[in-house]
C-alpha cells in the first residue's frame, strides 16, 4: 500500500493528474476471477478452500484488502485489524459490519457509532443489517426464508457491497460468501439493551 502510493505521488508530479488509491468493490469479479484462477491453477487458495474441496461450493475471493468474511464476529477486532490499513486508501474504500439481527436499540446503535468514530481513524464504515421481506406480510428481521404466517417464500436482503439487495439475485460466489459470513452483534444476550462494546472500554481497549 505504500508503495503504491508513492507511485501514485509520482504518476501526479510527472502528469499534473490527481490520481486515488481506491478499494474495488469487486462485485462480480471476486467470484468470476477465483473461478477462472481456479481453471488455470488448481492449486491456488481462494477464500472458501476447505468448503469448496469438501462440498464443492463456488469459489470466491476476499473483497479487495478486507478481513476474510468468516474471520471474527468481534466488531473491535475487525476494526482494530482494519484500521491502519484502510487509512492508507486516498480514494473509496469502507469497512463492512455485518448484522444478523433487526437493530432495535436506537441509544445502543448511537453510542457504537460514536465508540467508533471516537476511537479510530478509518475513514468509512457501514453497519448493515440482514432482512427478509414476505410479499404478503411484509418485514422481518434476519434472514427468514419461508414466513411463519403464510409459510411464503421470502426474499432475504443483505449488503452485497455498496448497496443491500435480495440475495437471490447475488452471484452464485457472493451467495457463498454470504453463507460464510460472520455476523456480529450489537446487543448482548440475556435480553439487556446494552452495546457490546461496554465490556471492552471497562477493559481499556479503547483507550
Amino acid at each position: 500500500m505504500d508503495y503504491m502510493r508513492e507511485r501514485i505521488a509520482k504518476y501526479q508530479e510527472e502528469t499534473g493528474n490527481n490520481y486515488n488509491l481506491e478499494a474495488t468493490p469487486a462485485e462480480g469479479t471476486s467470484h468470476r476471477l477465483a473461478r477462472l484462477d481456479k481453471q488455470a491453477y488448481p492449486n491456488i487458495m481462494v477464500a472458501n478452500e476447505a468448503q469448496n474441496e469438501e462440498f464443492g461450493v463456488p469459489v470466491y475471493y476476499s473483497n479487495s484488502t478486507q478481513l476474510p468474511v468468516d474471520y471474527s464476529n468481534d466488531i473491535f477486532e475487525i476494526l482494530d485489524l482494519q484500521d491502519e490499513l484502510q487509512t492508507k486508501y486516498t480514494g473509496g474504500t469502507v469497512v463492512h459490519l455485518f448484522v444478523g439481527e433487526e437493530i432495535k436499540d436506537i441509544a445502543a446503535m448511537k453510542h457504537l457509532i460514536k465508540t467508533i468514530c471516537e476511537n479510530y481513524k478509518l475513514p468509512y464504515f457501514t453497519i448493515s443489517p440482514t432482512f427478509s421481506v414476505c410479499p404478503k406480510d411484509g418485514y422481518m428481521p434476519g434472514k427468514v426464508e419461508k414466513c411463519g404466517k403464510c409459510q411464503s417464500e421470502t426474499e432475504v436482503y443483505a449488503r452485497i457491497v455498496g448497496y443491500i439487495r435480495p440475495i437471490k439475485q447475488w452471484n452464485e460466489g457472493k451467495r457463498a460468501e454470504f453463507d460464510d459470513r460472520q455476523m456480529v452483534s450489537i446487543i448482548q444476550d440475556k435480553g439487556k439493551s446494552e452495546p457490546i462494546m461496554e465490556e471492552s472500554i471497562e477493559q481499556g481497549e479503547l483507550i
